[in-house]
Formats: C-alpha cells, sequence, structure tokens
C-alpha cells in the first residue's frame, strides 16, 4: 500500500502540474476538472479548475487539485516533499530548475547522512528536500 502526497492549490493547479511536469522531465497528466463530475453543482467559472490528477515522480504518485470550488483555502506548512535518489545529476539538475524562482534553504552539499542533500521552498511555497542515496 502506498502513502501519496496530495497537494491542494488555490486554483492554479493547472499551472502548478505543467511546471513540475516539465521539471521532472515527464509528460503532461490527465487533468479530471470539477466540470467533469459535478458540473450542474458549481459556481459559475469553476468548472475547468482541477479535481484530480497525478505525476509520477521517482517512483511516487504526488496528486493535485484545485481546491474545492466554494470551501475557504488555507495554505499549509506541515509538509515537504522528499526527493531521494541515487542519482546525484538528476538531484542537481532538478534542485537548479526549483530554486530559480525559489527560496534555497541550505544548498546541495555533503552531509553525515547524505553524499549530497539540500532544501528549498519553490515558487510554489512548497518545501522540497533533496537527498543522494547509494
Amino acid at each position: 500500500m502506498a502513502l501519496n502526497p496530495y497537494l491542494i492549490f488555490d486554483g492554479n493547479t493547472r499551472e502548478v502540474v505543467l511546471y513540475y511536469a516539465q521539471v521532472f522531465g515527464l509528460e503532461e497528466p490527465n487533468m479530471m476538472t470539477f466540470g467533469s463530475v459535478h458540473n450542474d453543482q458549481l459556481a459559475p467559472g469553476s468548472e475547468d479548475l482541477i479535481m484530480h490528477t497525478f505525476l509520477e515522480i521517482a517512483g511516487t504518485k504526488l496528486m493535485f487539485s484545485d481546491n474545492y470550488p466554494g470551501m475557504p483555502y488555507s495554505q499549509g506548512n506541515n509538509f515537504t516533499l522528499a526527493y531521494v535518489s541515487n542519482d546525484e545529476e538528476a538531484i542537481k539538475e532538478i534542485f537548479e530548475k526549483l530554486k530559480r524562482e525559489g527560496e534555497v534553504k541550505m544548498e546541495l552539499q555533503e552531509t553525515p547522512w547524505s553524499k549530497c542533500y539540500g532544501s528549498l521552498t519553490d515558487k510554489y511555497n512548497i518545501e522540497w528536500q533533496f537527498s543522494h542515496e547509494e
């Protein structure tokens, strides 16, 4: 059984998912909209919001959704995403892409637990950790 991180955004999920697909070199995923499921129950203009989509990154399914239309939205800071790989070059490449419009908390460096570890907050205020494991 898997535990899949699920990220909820306030109306910009399509933009977020397309950005991450580009960063990780993935194809654009299928996106289910609220309108395709709940069209008659939605406020006008919310039918194209994303109800569900996902990207598979390094063997983990990262799921995304826009906040349910009409429900209050609050951005949390109680999670991070950890990108763990045995490919140091991939770690460096992805770190560089995500830091461009983000904020580096710790540059990639050797630590007692990893040959290449670092962390940053990306342009969508999502905190990422990167770790090289053999």
